[in-house]
């Protein structure tokens, strides 16, 4: 709903004459947080604008987020074994194959334009994870799971394209500094350092020197993301055991005295503390980072991002803009791209009994989970950014479609998949 609420407001903001000025002025404002001559927020001498540090600065905590979600799920969740893995990875691949297809084959042979094959790539894990929520416990676990995985996998093959398509003008000194970061994170994970604020502070450099080094500053979120211990230093045996001798230190209270409060010693101050201190190393650097980062990255820098990045021109454009060109191509991508792949792969690969359904579904089900995967608002926004970005008058043009065909495009799948939803899942018992 939040996020909801800022596409609709950047939508409003781009089209009120009274307001559209300062809608899209304010994303041009120089953002500076400097030390004498250094500003932490420059790129190759220039200060960036407050548009360039959400997509660059914000977005790589989103991605370092995504990045601590996928290290956990390749530990100990959902992609930590080749049968449970196996399924959202194939549905993955196929999410992303043809829908790169469908664009190539949709949108003009242009070059500028052809710049977007990725956009169509991504499934968007919260707006879709949040159309099943609309179902509650109608939808069988096995599917919810099944969306979780693949979404995960989506993006973490839109990281790699990132990396590989949308670097350039590599500068051999800071790629050289940042691998130097990246050695100080790995050596410090040998040598059991578990501090986050280590990390984060090292990571902080790294994106800076990531920023100036050619290769996308966001692919940094995730670099750090990998280095984040998902151990910890004694093991959870070690810290149970102290809490449980300190909780032995205080007396049995019988029932009558259940309500009395009494003033604490010092003594049972400290062993209070020791228990709190024990509790929260038995928590990984990981997952207690992933968990940290929930509310800013819900609820503050993905709505940022909507609000920056959804507002379109309206009166710039025309219907026929869905109808041809960029915006076609990423609404067939989304729509049409992402459920057949999705579902063709995963249909070929159960058939050929190398995986099987997700636990409680059916192939009317899972098809309709298929359709909820063309949802791919904010990598797909992402991409589009980096995709059309610094190509001058026409770039804004393309880039407005290639926005147009996300938001129309997501919409689509997410109202479609809802209805195929309560049509084939089984009504609550």
């Amino acid at each position: 709903m939040v996020l909801i609420f800022f596409t609709v407001l950047a939508l409003i903001c781009a089209n009120i004459p009274v307001v559209k000025d300062w809608y899209f002025g304010l994303w041009q404002n120089e953002v500076m947080f400097s030390v004498g001559n250094f500003n932490f927020f420059s790129h190759n001498g220039h200060a960036m604008s407050l548009g360039a540090v959400i997509n660059d600065f914000l977005m790589a905590i989103f991605f370092l987020s995504v990045g601590l979600e996928i290290k956990r799920e390749i530990r100990v969740g959902e992609l930590s074994t080749r049968e449970k893995a196996l399924l959202p990875i194939i549905g993955a691949c196929g999410g992303m194959l043809v829908p790169v297809l469908l664009f190539a084959l949709v949108c003009p042979s242009d070059a500028a334009m052809q710049r977007g094959l990725a956009i169509p790539m991504a499934t968007d894990i919260a707006f879709s994870l949040g159309v099943l929520a609309v179902f509650k416990t109608r939808v069988p676990v096995g599917l919810k799971v099944f969306l979780a995985a693949l979404a995960v996998a989506d993006d973490l093959g839109g990281i790699i394209v990132i990396a590989l398509f949308y670097s350039s003008n590599i500068n051999m000194m800071f790629m050289l500094l940042s691998a130097a970061c990246v050695a100080l994170m790995v050596v410090a994970n040998i040598i059991k350092i578990r501090s986050k604020a280590f990390y984060v502070t090292v990571g902080l450099v790294l994106w800076y020197m990531m920023l100036n080094s050619g290769i996308h500053a966001t692919i940094s979120g995730v670099i750090v993301a990998f280095c984040i211990p998902a151990t910890l230093k004694k093991g959870t045996g070690h810290y149970l055991e102290r809490i449980r001798k300190n909780i032995n230190k205080f007396p049995v209270i019988e029932v009558d005295d259940l309500h009395n409060t009494v003033v604490l010693t010092n003594e049972e101050i400290h062993t209070l503390k020791s228990i709190e201190s024990a509790a929260d190393k038995m928590i990984s650097p990981l997952q207690d980072l992933e968990d940290n980062l929930h509310f800013l990255i819900n609820f503050i820098v993905i709505p940022l991002f909507a609000f920056a990045n959804a507002g379109i021109d309206l009166s710039q454009m025309s219907i026929g803009s869905l109808f041809s060109g960029v915006g076609l191509a990423v609404m067939v991508g989304l729509v049409v791209g992402k459920f057949v792949g999705v579902f063709s792969f995963s249909w070929l690969a159960v058939r050929l009994k190398v995986v099987t359904l997700p636990a409680g579904a059916d192939w009317k089900s899972f098809a309709s989970v298929c359709v909820v995967c063309g949802i791919g608002f904010t990598v797909s926004m992402f991409i589009a950014d980096l995709s059309y970005a610094g190509l001058g008058a026409s770039g804004v043009a393309l880039l407005n479609q290639a926005k147009l065909g996300v938001l129309c495009g997501s919409v689509v799948s997410a109202i479609l998949g809802c209805v195929l939803l309560n049509k084939f899942l089984p009504e609550t018992k």
